[in-house]
This record gives C-alpha cells, sequence and structure tokens, in this order.
C-alpha cells in the first residue's frame, strides 16, 4: 500500500548552487562589487569628460597629482578586473 507523504530519509536531491553563481545571478563577492562601483565611477567621469570637458577626478584632486594618478589607475584595474568578471561568466554560461 503506497504512502501519501514520503519518508524524511528519502529527500529529493537539490544540486549545490554555487557553482555558477554569477551566471545565475545570485550575489555578487565584495570585490565584484566594488570593480563594478570603480567602473561606473569612470564611466561617469568619461561621460562628463565627453559631455561637457568637465573632469570630476581632476576637479577633485587637482590636475595630475599622485592621488589622481592613483584614482586613475584602481579605476583601470577595476576595468581589467571587469574583463575577468566577464569571462567567468561565460564559463559558467556553457
Amino acid at each position: 500500500m503506497a504512502t501519501i507523504n514520503a519518508p524524511a530519509t528519502e529527500r529529493r536531491h537539490i544540486p549545490e548552487r554555487r557553482s555558477g553563481a554569477l551566471a545565475r545571478g545570485s550575489a555578487l563577492s565584495t570585490g565584484d562589487w566594488v570593480a563594478m562601483i570603480l567602473m561606473i565611477i569612470g564611466g561617469i567621469n568619461w561621460g562628463l569628460v565627453g559631455a561637457f570637458d568637465t573632469n570630476l577626478v581632476s576637479a577633485m584632486f587637482g590636475d595630475q597629482t599622485p592621488l589622481t594618478r592613483f584614482v586613475y589607475a584602481v579605476v583601470g584595474i577595476a576595468s581589467l578586473y571587469g574583463v575577468y568578471m566577464l569571462y567567468r561568466m561565460n564559463e559558467h554560461k556553457t
């Protein structure tokens, strides 16, 4: 005779969801978020340069000061990390 309720020991196997987290839209890591925010800041700065000929980073930190160059370098590194993120997302997709 069949029972309506399955015993607790016979549970369906649910696959681990961590293996493609970025491709499935799950939470991004802290490094991913930092890189995305820095890329957005860089994009806004370039948009201001293109539209209004105003460089916000130079206006805030001075023209070609070490701090300005550091900000540009960090945004550039974040962009390279963004390329790596795209590769990672594409790798999990296939």
